[in-house]
């Protein structure tokens, strides 16, 4: 399954050990983290405004995008900022699956209805595994396939 992990830099060691684990279980995972690491290394300390103006900046961009539009399932992980939740705006558009990690602190209004809540990362990972590619074929109605959901373990719904 093709999966898209959008967070804040924040999170940049959740996001890595998630990106780990769901290739272990054999899932194709886009990470920002690791795109920006294999492009510009691990110290990121630079002009971000220059950057994000920049070819690289605008390549980067695009890469974010298209995983989050191509991908079978996005996992927000909390709290982030807005190009995570624009990221997870898209997705939504799409009609992909958003599976979001809640956080104290997470400031998202209205937006928090694009995604269906968890609150541990296992959870998210057990139910991609007993799901995986059989309710794929549910996406255009694909808010029939979190009714199978209700009920599992720290599975909160809609917050």
């Amino acid at each position: 399954m093709r999966i898209y992990i959008a967070s804040s830099w924040r999170n940049q060691h959740a996001v890595e050990m998630m990106t780990d684990l769901l290739r272990k279980d054999n899932h194709d995972v886009k990470s920002f983290v690791e795109e920006s690491v294999n492009r510009e290394g691990r110290d990121l300390e630079f002009d971000v405004e220059k950057w994000i103006e920049s070819d690289d900046g605008i390549e980067k961009f695009k890469y974010d995008l298209s995983g989050a539009i191509e991908s079978d399932i996005l996992i927000y992980i909390a709290p982030s900022g807005c190009d995570a939740w624009a990221e997870v705006g898209a997705a939504f558009a799409s009609k992909k699956i958003i599976f979001g990690l809640h956080a104290k602190g997470e400031p998202v209004g209205l937006a928090r209805h694009m995604a269906y809540w968890y609150k541990d990362y296992r959870d998210i990972i057990d139910t991609i595994s007993k799901y995986d590619n059989k309710y794929i074929d549910l996406l255009p109605n694909y808010l029939n396939f979190f009714e199978n959901l209700d009920g599992q373990r720290n599975f909160i719904g809609r917050i």
